[in-house]
């Protein structure tokens, strides 16, 4: 069976429906094949389990830019709630606010622990490796070494599985840049008296210091499942249970020629004139026929999987925090979710709590391949071992895994990137990438829809004519929407921001 369409959209996450909403919305022919059976929103969708809603992990919406604003209230008008904001850091048995709270700090790491930081930060400072090439050298730079061996090394070591000396400095530039030791000390000591006050309006926002954000009542995937129905009101085509196994391209005749697998296997065949794809760039690059010569580049990018252990428990212990990083390296868990503290509609009974243990792995490794019974166990036994809920308590449990969840920034990763992308642009003029695996770069989900807003415009106007490439976690965007938008893509804000 064949469909045709003017433009197919592979993969129905944030930057998928993004590209198809608008483009529908303007009365274009589009198409959306998702792979999964069931549900749209990729790594943004809530997953429900017996009446219990949680994330895959953890969605604030806030945003920089007005028009990503905007386009969330279009699509969801009426099912946001404010959220106060709260992470801490737990690190050998104590608990760090995060943001810093400076005299919290020094009374949790102790005299002698506190002043060796500041000196390794200072001998950093005054002698810094030049042209820093890995994570730990960027790091080591901006905050001295005892600092990195305490908040950075383990929990970005858990984050990649890899070691710090192998993950490249431009991880570090893109999700920490311009956090100013000195500046997170000083807000810090306002923060502890109780002094700091709110940034004027139309001030600077800094995004990691927000205190509160937007979030959807029941979980980030409200939006996407209502992305979907609107999509289809306006005349689009959203099919799931569709893997896509091979894309061709006539260069005579400008169509892209699509097929896709279902789970029964049988097959369908679809031809358009345009491709956004938001499929990982190693699977998108193996599909395509004849396989591109930059086929091996594609290939060589890796990816981080991740899985959460959600544990419902009859608990009255309750915490304010929306997730707590988990630095101490005598646990395997990464970060906690507290899914009542993302929206108490997230948890059906209030007698009860749900918690969401997050394990960063490999797919095929050993904590991927093993048994749900086991993984409960495992999160059973370390959230006992935090001191969060009583293993005891526990009623229930669900596991989700999550494939491709972070694309691998290594030290090849951007030279592997540049070819691919070189190639693809020049050879196929009508295939356009978006999204966080579709660019293999680490966007949030705002980022990754401003990637499709700007796609669709390159669309209808039929040229390049924003290069979203440029779109990354730090861009300052313009208040005057898509349009503005180029201008401002080149002009960066330096901003703290967690790593992952």
């Amino acid at each position: 069976m064949s469909h045709h369409t003017e433009t197919l959209v592979i993969g129905a996450g944030p930057a998928g429906l993004t590209a198809a909403y608008l483009l529908s919305k303007k009365g274009r022919s589009v198409t959306v094949l998702e792979r999964d059976p069931a549900q749209v929103g990729g790594i943004s969708r809530t997953v429900s389990h017996n009446g219990y809603l949680f994330d895959i992990g953890g969605h604030r919406f806030f945003s920089k830019s007005q028009a990503v604003v905007d386009l969330w209230d279009e699509i969801l008008p009426n099912d946001f709630i404010e959220r106060p904001r709260l992470s801490r850091i737990y690190y050998r048995g104590r608990y760090y606010a995060y943001p810093l709270k400076a005299f919290e700090a020094l009374r949790n790491l102790g005299v002698f622990t506190s002043a060796a930081c500041v000196a390794s930060y200072l001998y950093a400072r005054l002698r810094p490796i030049e042209e820093p090439k890995t994570f730990h050298a960027w790091v080591r730079n901006q905050f001295g070494e005892r600092l990195f061996a305490i908040f950075f090394k383990t929990y970005t070591e858990k984050v990649w599985g890899m070691s710090c000396d192998a993950i490249s400095a431009d991880w570090a530039a893109q999700r920490i840049k311009g956090l100013d030791l000195g500046a997170a000390i000083r807000d810090g000591i306002k923060r502890s008296l109780g002094l700091r006050k709110r940034a004027p309006a139309g001030g600077p926002v800094i995004k990691t210091l927000i205190e509160s954000f937007r979030y959807p009542r029941r979980g980030p995937g409200m939006m996407w499942e209502a992305a979907a129905a609107k999509i289809e009101a306006q005349g689009g085509h959203l099919r799931l249970d569709r893997s896509v196994d091979s894309l061709s391209y006539d260069a005579g005749t400008g169509i892209w020629t699509v097929a896709a697998r279902r789970a029964d296997g049988s097959r369908e065949t679809f031809t358009a004139r345009n491709v956004i794809s938001s499929a990982p760039v190693r699977e998108l690059v193996d599909a395509i026929r004849p396989r591109p010569l930059s086929t091996f580049n594609a290939r060589a990018l890796k990816y981080r999987d991740f899985l959460t252990v959600a544990l419902i428990a009859k608990s009255d212990k309750n915490f304010p925090d929306n997730w707590i990083y988990i630095h101490d390296p005598s646990v395997k868990v990464g970060r906690v979710q507290n899914f009542r503290s993302w929206s108490p509609e997230m948890v059906p009974d209030a007698d009860h709590t749900c918690l969401g243990l997050e394990y960063f792995c490999f797919e095929g490794d050993g904590l991927w391949n093993a048994d749900d019974a086991e993984l409960v166990e495992l999160a059973k036994r370390e959230i006992g071992q935090i001191g969060l809920i009583d293993p005891a308590d526990v009623v229930d449990a669900c596991v989700v895994r999550q494939p491709k969840a972070y694309p691998v920034y290594d030290e090849e990763y951007a030279g592997h990137v540049v070819t691919v992308r070189r190639e693809l642009e020049r050879d196929f003029p009508t295939l356009h990438l978006v999204g966080r695996n579709g660019m293999h770069k680490y966007n949030n989900q705002d980022h990754a829809m401003m990637t499709a807003m700007l796609t669709v415009e390159n669309i209808l106007c039929g040229r390049r004519r924003h290069d979203v490439w440029r779109v990354n976690e730090d861009a300052e965007y313009t208040e005057a929407g898509v349009s503005g938008a180029e201008a401002a893509l080149g002009s960066e804000r330096l901003v703290p921001r967690k790593v992952a």
